[in-house]
């Protein structure tokens, strides 16, 4: 992890949903608060606050766990599968918290302050499994860093089919992650492929409810590229030093 006088300084406390709300617009997903069980936050210690004061620097925010997680039963051997429904969720409840927000002010990225928050944090909730779900995982995988083991979702057959289909027309995979350009290509198709194409569109959205009737343009594809190339990670940490809770 890169280090400077600046991340030197500081220091990991409990935190407040006043915290959050500081940094929550920095967030890609939505930032409304959601019922966090525990929030971290990093800010410069009280003897090193120089230009920056006392603000808030970067935060995590726990919560309860999902009720089910194909991902989860994989990675936990079916430990919580085969239970009724209130056994089933009363372990989970137990056993797990889930890493809800981690978020970092734009001027101190790059720097290892997510990862930093997750690896100090996770051992401070008293639960034996911390897990995580990350649309950016991949691309960012700061959880893999701070010691929690990742696991891919299969990719959906809709994504497939369709990534082969804009494969067919000129439109290869590495090209997906620029929405205007694949709008220019889309717009440029001679109007069989453009046909051939527009019904490919038609069967991906059909998962995605009122969005199946967007009209095609510019908003169109940028929604279906964003779940095209979207890539959930999920993440697991053991406490070595918490037992499952099972009964």
């Amino acid at each position: 992890m890169r280090t400077c006088s600046a991340t030197r300084n500081l220091q990991i406390t409990p935190g407040t949903l006043d915290d959050y709300k500081s940094l929550a617009h920095f967030h890609y997903r939505d930032s409304r608060a959601a019922a966090f069980t525990k929030i971290f936050a990093i800010r410069p210690a009280k003897n090193h606050t120089g230009s920056f004061g006392t603000r808030t620097v970067g935060v995590i925010a726990y919560r309860m766990p999902s009720p089910g997680l194909e991902l989860r039963n994989i990675a936990t051997g079916n430990l919580f599968a085969g239970l009724d429904n209130l056994t089933r969720m009363a372990a989970i409840n137990k056993n797990i918290r889930c890493i809800s927000r981690v978020i970092i002010d734009p001027r101190f990225r790059g720097l290892g302050l997510a990862c930093r928050l997750v690896r100090e944090t996770m051992n401070k909730i008293n639960v034996p499994i911390i897990e995580a779900m990350a649309v950016m995982g991949l691309v960012n995988p700061f959880f893999e860093k701070a010691g929690m083991t990742p696991l891919t979702a299969k990719v959906p057959v809709r994504c497939v089919l369709l990534a082969e289909a804009l494969s067919i027309v000129g439109i290869e995979q590495q090209q997906l992650v620029d929405t205007r350009k694949v709008q220019r290509k889309l717009d440029k198709l001679p109007k069989n492929k453009a046909d051939f194409i527009e019904g490919q569109i038609a069967n991906f959205l059909h998962s995605y409810g009122e969005r199946r009737n967007m009209k095609p343009g510019i908003e169109r594809t940028r929604f279906v590229l964003s779940k095209l190339t979207e890539r959930p990670v999920y993440y697991i940490w053991f406490n070595p030093k918490l037992k499952l809770m099972t009964h």
